[in-house]
């Protein structure tokens, strides 16, 4: 017989996207109700390049935390090909920087300072791997010779895996990861490489984008792919293997950029995201491993404190569509895949 409810500590946000000003404000408290920290991407206009704007960056986010919520944002460092390690080392020993980010130039939502040749960067990744400072990876490559669908795993045989073999003992998350590639990658690798799935991967596959016409709220980068690869996803975030760990990816986007020429990337699942996750552990029958992969894995990837709170689920009718986002006149589309989602909050915050 099914668990018709079900209690695990708080849960831990490892990739979140929180934007800025009007949006912040807006998208803030849905995590902070339900997440006791998040890693905090920093691809803002300007990126979060230095200490000093990430200091900034915090206090801005910690202004706007609701009250009575112990939500802490942890703080990244966004890679260009003129990052200086000796900010990065500065910033990790004075406890701004939680991880350094690194996208391909170009890979997603602000990403055109990124790294336009990773092997470039010998100083900084050897300075991540003398700190033991974590390195989070967009993993696509941007030859736009290869096929969207192919960027993964093509980045994973001509970037990662020669990046792994010549800095062994650097601590790299290979974020929102969306193939079995990704998967077996992560799985035959040391202790010192780990990966984030979000939920909208877990839900939805390539079809779904395009299910009676092009679906723009679907849309993310990585693109979702093929069904093998979404039950590959399944089969590893429920495994039990500390290897994987929740990150949303939660990247919120008025609806006026979603639904228009060159729409944007990016699904916004901050209130639904622990809705969905409950629903795929329960379908794959595997309730038990929900607290590993929410609450415990994450935590001990960074080695952090696993939260002491608790927070709620119960199984009741079926999930229904959240209300848009109002901001400024604009709107936020929140996320909730079609296949029905019984999985409800009933304790989001602590006490």
């Amino acid at each position: 017989m099914s668990l018709k409810s079900i209690s695990i500590p708080r849960p831990d946000d490892w990739h979140l996207h929180l934007r800025d000003d009007s949006i912040l404000a807006a998208v803030l408290p849905n995590t902070a109700r339900i997440f006791g920290r998040a890693i905090v991407m920093p691809n803002l206009r300007p990126a979060v390049c230095t200490a000093r704007a990430a200091v900034a960056y915090r206090s801005r986010i910690e202004a706007l935390i609701p009250e009575g919520s112990n939500f802490t944002p942890l703080m990244t460092a966004y890679l260009t090909d003129a990052t200086d390690p000796l900010e990065l080392r500065a910033g990790w020993n004075d406890g701004i920087f939680s991880a350094a980010k690194l996208y391909p130039a170009g890979a997603t939502t602000n990403a055109e300072d990124g790294i336009t040749d990773i092997l470039q960067l010998d100083n900084v990744f050897e300075m991540l791997q003398e700190l033991s400072m974590p390195l989070l990876i967009h993993g696509e490559t941007m030859n736009q010779q290869v096929d969207i669908f192919d960027r993964e795993a093509v980045f994973i045989e001509d970037t990662l895996l020669p990046l792994r073999q010549r800095y062994p003992a650097m601590r790299i998350i290979f974020e929102h990861i969306t193939t079995n590639e990704a998967v077996a990658f992560v799985e035959a690798a040391d202790e010192n490489v780990a990966a984030t799935i979000t939920p909208h991967h877990l839900m939805l596959n390539r079809n779904d984008i395009f299910k009676d016409g092009l679906r723009p709220h679907y849309y993310c980068l990585p693109v979702a792919k093929r069904e093998h690869h979404r039950r590959s996803l399944r089969v590893a975030a429920t495994s039990g293997n500390p290897k994987f760990f929740l990150g949303t990816d939660s990247a919120p986007h008025l609806t006026t950029d979603k639904e228009s020429d060159c729409g944007c990337a990016g699904v916004y699942n901050a209130a639904t995201a622990m809705s969905c996750y409950t629903q795929v552990f329960d379908e794959e029958q595997s309730l038990d491993k929900l607290a590993g992969f929410a609450s415990h894995h994450g935590p001990d990837f960074y080695h952090l404190p696993r939260n002491t709170e608790t927070i709620t689920l119960t199984r009741a009718g079926t999930l229904e569509q959240p209300p848009d986002i109002d901001i400024n006149g604009g709107k936020i589309r929140q996320f909730l895949p079609e296949t029905p989602v019984h999985w409800h909050l009933i304790h989001e915050q602590p006490q």
